[in-house]
């Protein structure tokens, strides 16, 4: 069950519309773009019982899928090809893409939406679905 904003008070949600967020401070993210990001989605869901943690979806472009995961998770591990990893290493910044969980947010919108403040994809349980799946 989703709850409102108000009861997740996760201000890294915007109230409207979408906005971009430095990777690093409330988490990281992982994308994966395409046929193959929405595979992996569907993957995780599966893995998981429904709740693979808060996951966005794009509608054009790359059509990437980004898996929010906690901040720190992503770096020093390898991941397959076909993986692009945001964080906050050093020397590094990347901004993820973040919509409101109701209202005109295209081409963003929510895959699986926040459930708890601080539930997200779990790292390595997504390393090892990515790997199974890209190679």
């Amino acid at each position: 069950m989703n709850a409102p904003k108000s009861e997740l008070n996760l201000e890294w949600i915007p109230a409207f519309g979408f906005q971009l967020r430095k990777a690093g401070v409330q988490f990281d993210a992982v994308r994966v773009d395409g046929d193959e990001g929405r595979r992996l989605a569907e993957m995780m869901e599966a893995i998981t019982g429904g709740e693979p943690g808060p996951v966005v979806s794009e509608a054009n472009g790359r059509r990437g899928v980004y898996f929010l995961v906690p901040a720190g998770s992503t770096v020093r591990k390898a991941w397959p090809a076909g993986v692009t990893t945001l964080n906050a290493a050093v020397g590094r910044i990347s901004y993820v893409p973040i919509p409101a969980l109701t209202g005109r947010t295209w081409p963003l919108a929510w895959h699986f939406p926040p459930t708890a403040p601080d539930r997200f994809v779990h790292a390595l349980l997504l390393l090892s679905a990515a790997s199974a799946l890209l190679g």
